[in-house]
């Protein structure tokens, strides 16, 4: 499994959300106290940017209709998303977010 380094942990705000590259697969970066999670950045319903939306609850919520999705699994927790979005393995070493888009 291949991690690449993405940002730091400060770069991501406490309850908060932003988006990051690798490659071409867009990621969407949440922090939630010390955990950082990673998700597809594109919404399963209206394929927008959700790094551009709102974190709370365990959930990143999509700004243009309203979709959530739990920021653990990926899955929609209410409509009108009823596909998940992947999510991708991270790692912190230090102050340094990795990240693995690969499927191995």
């Amino acid at each position: 499994m291949t991690f690449e380094k993405v940002c730091k942990v400060a770069d991501i705000p406490d309850e908060g959300v932003i988006g990051v590259e690798i490659g071409d697969t867009p990621i969407a970066l949440v922090r939630e106290g010390d955990d950082v999670y990673a998700l597809h950045d594109v919404c399963s319903h209206a394929e927008v940017l959700l790094s551009e939306g709102d974190v709370y609850d365990g959930t990143l919520e999509c700004w243009l209709h309203g979709s959530c999705f739990d920021i653990r699994s990926g899955k929609p927790t209410g409509p009108p998303a009823t596909k998940p979005v992947p999510v991708y393995r991270v790692k912190i070493d230090g102050d340094d977010v990795y990240v693995s888009v690969s499927k191995e």
